[in-house]
Formats: C-alpha cells, sequence, structure tokens
C-alpha cells in the first residue's frame, strides 16, 4: 500500500506540471459539502492513504502534507508512516497553517490548484486571500482524479423513498413554503440548497447514498416560479416522480445545475457552504447572495412529531444497549470476544428493534489504549481481543425511521486503576454539570461549554474535540448549526434543538473516557430576568457504576445521576424480559457514598 501512495503521488505531480501548478490542496469533502462523502470524492483518502473522516492533504513538486485534528493523531501517524506524507497536527500552537507552510516551500508567483467541485466558496476566498498576501496564486484546476483514478467509483444510483408525513411532521410543500418565506425576508427571489441533509429534509425524501447518512445526491433550486431537484434521474421511481410532481418539484439531470444556474437571473441565495464551482456559475447572469440557509435552523428544531419520534427511537436504542450491556459483561471472562466481534453483537440488537434502518456512524469500539484514539475504528489488523480488566469505550448509534441516536458508555471490564478511575469520575462531573444547565435565550453552545470541562481544568486535563453537536432526524447524526465547543460557536440555543454532550479524557497508551447523551432543549420557567431553558436526556442506558469515586461527586450531581438510572429504569423495564429487568434493576440502583 505504501508503494502505491508513493505511485499515485508521482502520478499527481505528473498533472501538476502539466498544468504548471506547484502545489494541489485535496479536501476530504464532495460538492455538497458533507461530513461523509460518497466513495467517489473520496480522492483524500486515495491519494494518502489515510482512512479518517476530516483531513486536507497537500501535495507540492517535491513534498506532501496532511492537517488532521486530535481525533486522528494516532491513527494518522500510523497510516502516514512511509508514504512521503508528513503529518501536521491540526490546531496545535507549534502546527502551521496550510497557507503558512506554502508559504514556506513555495515562492513568489508559484501556483496553486484546488477542484472549485470539492472546496467551499467561503474556504477558497480565505485561501486565496492568504495565498495572496504570500504572493502566491490560487486558481481553480481540472479534477485530476478524474484522470489518475483509473478505478474510481461511480457516483451513487440507489433509489430513493419517502420519509412519511407520520414521521416528518411537517410536508414538504409546506417545508419549501418556509423556504421561500425566509428568501424573501433576505431579499432574494431563488435560493440554492446544495448540503444533502437538507435537501432531504425539506423534500421528506431519504436514500443511502453517503454511509450511515440517510440522504442522496443532489441539488434543490427554489424560487418563485418553481422548485427544481438535480438528480440522477434513474434514482426515482414513479411514484417519487409523482410525488415531487404533486408539491411543484420538477426533475433535472444532477449536472443540468450548472447551466441552471449560469441562466438564472435575479438575486440567488446560496449556502455558506456551497462549492465555488457552483458559486461561479451562479454569478454569471445574477446577483449572489452567500448567508446560512433558512433550511439549517429550520430542520435544527424539531416539530412536535419529530420530538415524539425521537423519544419512541431513543427507547427502542435503549432496550438494545441493556440487552447488549448485559450480555457483554457475561461474554468479556470468556475470553471469546474482540473489538469486531462486539460491534457485530450490538448491531444484531439493534437490528432486533421494529424501524431499524442501520447506524448513524461507524462504531467506536476502543478497549483500554485505543480509547484513547478518539475517533478509533477497530480493522483486523488492530482489532485486540477484550479480557476482564480495564476499560471499553464504546461510542455508537442507530438510524430508525423516527430518530437518529448517537450514545456513548465507558465500561468497567474488570480490575482499574486509581487514575482510571479519577478520570472517569472527572468526565462524569463533566457530564452531569452540562446535562444540569439551566440557561437564559439568547445563551450559544460556547457560553455552556465550559460546564462539562471545569472538572477537568481544575485536575489540568482537558480534551480538544468540541462537547456536543446537534442531531438530525433520521437525518445526519452530525447537525448544526448549533453545537459546544472552545471555540465561538454564535448559534443559539433554543426549544426543539436535539444536542449531544460527551466530554472525553484520553490518555495516549493508557486509556480513553467518554460519557454521552443526546438531549432536547426544553422550556425551564419564565422569570423577571427573561426565558430559561434546560436540557431533557434523551438516550436512555444506564451509565457504569463501578469506576465512579463517589467522594469526588457532589450531592447534586449524586442526585441527578440516581433521578437520571430511574429514568432509564422506568422507561425502558416493561419492554425487558424478566431476566433482562432484573439486571437494569440492579445496574440503576441507587449509587451511593
Amino acid at each position: 500500500m505504501k508503494s502505491e501512495i508513493t505511485n499515485r503521488i508521482a502520478g499527481l505531480r505528473h498533472f501538476m506540471r502539466k498544468h504548471q501548478l506547484s502545489a494541489f490542496i485535496i479536501p476530504s469533502t464532495d460538492p455538497h459539502m458533507g461530513e461523509y462523502v460518497p466513495a467517489h470524492w473520496e480522492a483524500r483518502k486515495w491519494i494518502s492513504g489515510f482512512t479518517g473522516s476530516a483531513g486536507t492533504a497537500v501535495v507540492t513538486l517535491d513534498k506532501a502534507g496532511l492537517w488532521t485534528d486530535s481525533r486522528y493523531f494516532l491513527q494518522a501517524a500510523e497510516q502516514l508512516e512511509g508514504t512521503g506524507f508528513d503529518l501536521f497536527k491540526d490546531r496545535l500552537p507549534d502546527t502551521p497553517s496550510i497557507t503558512d507552510w506554502l508559504g514556506s516551500v513555495l515562492k513568489a508567483g508559484d501556483k496553486v490548484g484546488i477542484d472549485g467541485w470539492v472546496n467551499s466558496y467561503q474556504e477558497t476566498c480565505d485561501l486565496q486571500k492568504a495565498l495572496e498576501k504570500k504572493q502566491i496564486c490560487l486558481t481553480l484546476a481540472p479534477d485530476p482524479f478524474q484522470e489518475l483514478w483509473t478505478d474510481r467509483p461511480g457516483l451513487p444510483g440507489d433509489q430513493v423513498f419517502i420519509h412519511e408525513l407520520k414521521y416528518a411532521g411537517i410536508s414538504c410543500g409546506d417545508k419549501i413554503a418556509q423556504i421561500q418565506e425566509a428568501v424573501h425576508r433576505n431579499g432574494c427571489t431563488g435560493i440554492l440548497i446544495s448540503a444533502l441533509d437538507e435537501v432531504a429534509w425539506t423534500l421528506n425524501l431519504r436514500g443511502s447514498d453517503v454511509h450511515c447518512n440517510p440522504v442522496f445526491v443532489s441539488y434543490l433550486l427554489i424560487t418563485d416560479n418553481g422548485s427544481t431537484l438535480y438528480i440522477i434521474e434513474n434514482k426515482l421511481s414513479e411514484e417519487i416522480k409523482g410525488y415531487l410532481a404533486e408539491n411543484g418539484v420538477e426533475v433535472k439531470s444532477y449536472p443540468a445545475v450548472e447551466e441552471d444556474l449560469k441562466a438564472f437571473t435575479g438575486k440567488l441565495q446560496v449556502s455558506t457552504g456551497v462549492n465555488a464551482a457552483i458559486h461561479a456559475a451562479a454569478c454569471t447572469n445574477s446577483v449572489v447572495e452567500v448567508a446560512p440557509s433558512p433550511a439549517l435552523l429550520l430542520k435544527a428544531v424539531k416539530n412536535k412529531t419529530e420530538i415524539e419520534g425521537f423519544h419512541h427511537a431513543m427507547e427502542r436504542d435503549g432496550v438494545a444497549m441493556v440487552k447488549f450491556l448485559r450480555w457483554l459483561k457475561a461474554a468479556v471472562p470468556t475470553g471469546n470476544e474482540t473489538e469486531i466481534s462486539i460491534d457485530r453483537k450490538l448491531y444484531e440488537f439493534r437490528a432486533e428493534q421494529d424501524s431499524f434502518k442501520g447506524i448513524s456512524f461507524d462504531t467506536i469500539a476502543g478497549y483500554k489504549d485505543h480509547g484513547a484514539i478518539v475517533h478509533y475504528e477497530a480493522t483486523p489488523e488492530t482489532d485486540v481481543p477484550l479480557k476482564a480488566e480495564g476499560m471499553l469505550l464504546l461510542d455508537s448509534g442507530a438510524q430508525y425511521l423516527d430518530g437518529t441516536t448517537d450514545i456513548t458508555r465507558t465500561l468497567v471490564l474488570g480490575t482499574l486503576t486509581e487514575e482510571e478511575k479519577t478520570d472517569y469520575t472527572l468526565v462524569l462531573k463533566g457530564f452531569i454539570q452540562l446535562s444540569m444547565a439551566q440557561f437564559p435565550h439568547g445563551t450559544c453552545g460556547t457560553q455552556l461549554d465550559a460546564l462539562a470541562r471545569l472538572p477537568m481544568w481544575k485536575a489540568g486535563i482537558n480534551y480538544l474535540h468540541g462537547t456536543g453537536h446537534g442531531v438530525g432526524c433520521f437525518l445526519n447524526v452530525h447537525e448544526g448549526p448549533h453545537q459546544f465547543r472552545m471555540n465561538h460557536m454564535p448559534a443559539l440555543l433554543v426549544p426543539g434543538m436535539t444536542v449531544t454532550n460527551e466530554p472525553g479524557i484520553y490518555k495516549a497508551g493508557r486509556h480513553g473516557i467518554r460519557t454521552e447523551n443526546t438531549m432536547l432543549i426544553v422550556p425551564a420557567q419564565e422569570t423577571e430576568f427573561g426565558t430559561y431553558y434546560k436540557f431533557e436526556p434523551l438516550t436512555l442506558c444506564p451509565i457504569d457504576k463501578e469506576a465512579i469515586l463517589t467522594t469526588l461527586l457532589s450531592d447534586e450531581e449524586l442526585e441527578w445521576f440516581n433521578h437520571y438510572h430511574e429514568k432509564v429504569y422506568n422507561r425502558l423495564s416493561p419492554k425487558l424480559n424478566n431476566e433482562e429487568r432484573e439486571w437494569l434493576k440492579e445496574v440503576t440502583s441507587p449509587l451511593k457514598r
């Protein structure tokens, strides 16, 4: 594999010389700026051999580098070794930015190439400005992988299906009307929706073009004259075509979007994540307004039907988790289970549940030191047997027709060190503090993020990933615009939003710990100082008590913990058999000092 990567880099450099380029930047994105992309656009993975979901590769005529975040530092170091790529650990103080690095290895007048279809317009502008300061030119180049990647996968062709109104809660026609109203308020006559989850949400359609995300490759143009879906047409059955026609949506071929945008006249809104090639096409004959899509916020605030669906989905997922955890605790001492085998077993338990449609992301099952690799995914080469000692970090989720789940539990498999117990309890304290938060209208996720980190900060410990993200309703497990992060995220937290709570501690070579629930923002109270909100836990699953140092918990934290476990038992026990119910009763029994 290492030699293949070397040959691929050589091929790219030949392309660069032919097009008079001194460097080429390869992101991890597709034309829709998705977090996970169809195989057709996994060019960064192909050129570098690094399989993590986030990262940017940069190749010059004599050097190559890959930038990725803290989730993948250990994984990237292993996979890039011997490939010719140097690893740059993004967001660390000593790590140069891509443009600073290019400024140090290129000379004035050199040209850097990018493919405009897989680079966002905003990032392209930022990149261009930064490189201009170094007298380096950025140019939109042809896609080199069209010729270099000879066995490149084709565009996905799976069928699209209707997400029924009993799950969606609001009709396609009403959603389009809401979007049109917001577009008019912004002074525009049309909008191009390019994010796949926004297209799927708007049309109440789902697909399977993206791994774990029930979306389909397409664009949606909504104007005063009607709506047009740009899609590979053989993905649509006659039923779907009729459904779209009933809702006033015309269907055109996927590539036709470029020419239609060039012909559009008026003021067109495009999302902040639109790719550079689409933006250039839209600018041909129209005024373009780059702004967040109204579908982004409309989708993030769940309606009554969606909220009810989440509750039902979480109950079924909780049942699957309880069955799995009971099985796991008995199975590990046999010595026959590994990280991969338990992942398969968890899938089996979830697949038994009604309305199950697959996993919402690849399961992270990291035993002992593997848990310190934030987004570890076991492979046949890294898979290890589980023993009755240490801890297992298990981060998993499922797609159900009525909701998407995301849950992490760190599970005690046997004897622990005092350090492991202390770290486990510090994570739990941060998790509970954020869970208990009450906050006024106008609060954003950044303002609450410190609640989850404070117990760890006092011990001189931190984690580099965000503390939480929005969760789609039978859509992407990661959705915005709201998040819990240290860096400023201005999106306000409002009732109806779902958001995860997942602080962690990661010590390379020793252990990794994370606890995560998905929560719903709900009204709390009205006072003379305004409107206040709070979090309702949606996730229903016991939290392992065996590692908790109760002396480190406050009375309030202990009370919250026991109340949560009482809720888990009351909601799940009626759906379990007698043996499972007794097991759940024991693991959710009140925690005492």
